[in-house]
């Protein structure tokens, strides 16, 4: 597999535009059907994602894969390509290569090395199918040369040089991770082929807070509890982490992509216990005892006293009627909290919206509108959870399309 500097005057079957996870599965999948593929990338080195995926382990998949998992003006578009290439056939391919992966909680599947190892697999299978890579270049313009026989494809103008292809796929990724390189460069160019892109935003996204809120929570910065976080009818329950600017975590990450800017959420600090019975045994019990440390043995001292004193309930159990009770109960399992908006595509996991999948056709990621042209990956609109299921609608879609391109 080349990995030159210049593209001069090429032409090749398929190029595709985004050497990530999306870009490196179509690759491989369409040169083992003896299509000449080429894979452009401004970036320096393929894969940046893949290698920042899960702390460096790689959360490649998750054994439970459905249509709920994902968000979309039409998430029923994932269907077809979820089935033809799911989790199963990618954990396969997986242990062909002979990576070794662990499951944790929700089904997750991690490398037991690190994201190298997937990275390194899609490279290998790209050089056995025989794509050329063609890294640190910039396209500068791209041409569609209508339906002719004699004259369909398109023209890349690139830094390196003229390509010419019969099919070009976008696999460009969204916005997430700006340091690495991401543009808008894959939704201008839907545009310019007459394809609706649904408004980008930042998804799996901490959230920061109010500054009366903010003043209460940065105190707690570093503490991790298990929570159950809701808006709008939909809740997650995993773990939250306090924050000097607000909450992150994966219960937040997920929740994030559920709140809209005005909306609050709301946080149950006690997801698997019945608060009001234990504060009613606790004050039969022990009346003598702070409320502060009957709550401290589940929520750590810091984050009851803080609690504690921010909705006036500092005293002994004894104190405290039913109705009081009640009124901590609500408090700590209903804490109404509206945050004043998210820490953007820097901290953020994906790119909510994209392509707009109208446009495509869900069989084989082709453009309705420019045949030739296809869309991948996080560039279309589908988004997944937390937990392996963004790289699987990678793997899959790429998989699609490098059946048909």
């Amino acid at each position: 597999m080349s990995e030159t500097d210049a593209v001069v005057d090429a032409a090749a079957d398929v190029v595709i535009i985004g050497a990530g996870a999306a870009g490196l599965m179509c690759a491989a999948t369409a040169a083992y059907r003896g299509r000449k593929v080429v894979v452009i990338d401004h970036a320096p080195k393929p894969g940046r994602k893949i290698l920042a995926a899960g702390g460096g382990r790689c959360n490649f998949t998750n054994r439970d894969v459905s249509i709920e998992n994902y968000l979309s003006q039409n998430p029923h578009f994932a269907i077809s390509a979820l089935k033809r290439f799911s989790q199963y056939d990618f954990i396969e391919l997986a242990e062909r290569h002979g990576i070794d992966y662990k499951e944790r909680e929700l089904g997750q599947l991690f490398c037991v090395g690190s994201s190298s190892e997937i990275l390194d697999m899609l490279l290998t299978e790209c050089e056995w199918a025989g794509v050329e890579l063609k890294l640190d270049t910039r396209i500068e313009k791209v041409a569609y040369l209508g339906e002719e026989s004699d004259n369909s494809g398109f023209t890349l103008e690139t830094s390196g040089g003229k390509v010419v292809t019969t099919s070009l796929v976008i696999a460009t990724g969204g916005l997430t991770l700006p340091e690495a390189g991401a543009t808008p460069f894959g939704y201008e160019l839907a545009k310019q082929f007459g394809l609706g892109v649904v408004a980008p935003t930042p998804g799996l996204v901490p959230l920061t807070l109010q500054p009366h809120d903010l003043k209460v929570v940065e105190k707690l910065s570093g503490i991790a509890l298990r929570v159950e976080i809701a808006t709008e009818g939909r809740a997650f329950r995993e773990n939250m982490l306090f924050t000097h600017r607000g909450l992150s975590g994966p219960a937040v990450l997920q929740i994030s992509n559920y709140w809209k800017p005005g909306q609050a959420i709301t946080v149950n600090l006690f997801p698997d216990l019945d608060l009001l019975e234990l504060l009613k045994d606790a004050r039969d019990k022990r009346p003598k005892v702070e409320l502060t440390a009957v709550l401290a043995a589940h929520l750590t001292k810091r984050v009851s006293h803080a609690l504690c004193k921010l909705w006036g309930f500092e005293d002994t159990m004894a104190s405290f009627s039913n109705d009081t009770l009640e009124e901590i109960a609500i408090s700590f399992t209903a804490w109404r909290l509206t945050p004043s908006g998210t820490e953007g595509y820097r901290k953020a996991e994906v790119t909510l919206g994209g392509i707009d999948t109208a446009a495509l056709s869900s069989k084989t990621m082709e453009a309705k509108k420019a045949p030739g042209l296809y869309a991948i990956g996080e560039a279309v609109d589908i988004t997944g959870w937390l937990g392996g299921y963004n790289l699987q609608w990678a793997w899959s879609s790429g998989y699609c399309a490098g059946l048909f391109v």
